[in-house]
């Protein structure tokens, strides 16, 4: 019982010194958040900038990348995109939505060992291309998968 009541006090004292840190100003929330994000990357305005920004220029096209989504998507402010990559290594999985005004929706780090997948609602304003690139063995890998959008899943 003494066991468990240290190791609570213990994360309520760290606890604590977290919430003076910012309290303080020491720590912005901003600055350990923000620490990994690519904001030349997420504000391109074209698919091709948005790859450049990441280090894909030219990726290679890759059957190991799998994309499921919707071929019609009624609502296009919530469409479900899954993503999982086969390729061996894989160090990272980017989505973007070609025709969106900023095409690069979301990006994903996997530490070694980690299963390469991902789960993510978009936003899409028109029918596009989901393109996905994944980074694996020092290269860069993508998949391209059509999902047309509805106005009131009227046609489209």
């Amino acid at each position: 019982m003494n066991e468990y009541r240290r190791k609570a006090i213990q994360r309520v004292g760290a606890s604590g010194a977290l919430a003076t840190a910012f309290a303080a100003g020491w720590l912005r929330p901003q600055d350990v958040l923000a620490a990994g994000w690519n904001k030349n990357a997420f504000q391109s305005k074209s698919a091709a900038d948005a790859l450049k920004g990441i280090g894909a220029a030219s990726p290679a096209d890759s059957k190991d990348l799998v994309i499921e989504a919707p071929q019609i998507a009624e609502n296009g402010a919530v469409v479900p995109i899954e993503v999982s990559s086969n390729l061996p290594n894989t160090k990272s999985i980017a989505v973007l939505i070609e025709k969106n005004p900023f095409p690069l929706v979301a990006q994903f780090d996997f530490m070694e060992g980690a299963l390469p997948y991902v789960k993510v609602n978009v936003k899409m304003g028109e029918s596009s291309n989901v393109r996905v690139v994944a980074e694996a063995g020092g290269k860069h890998y993508t998949a391209v998968k059509e999902v047309k959008v509805t106005i009131g899943g009227c046609g489209g």
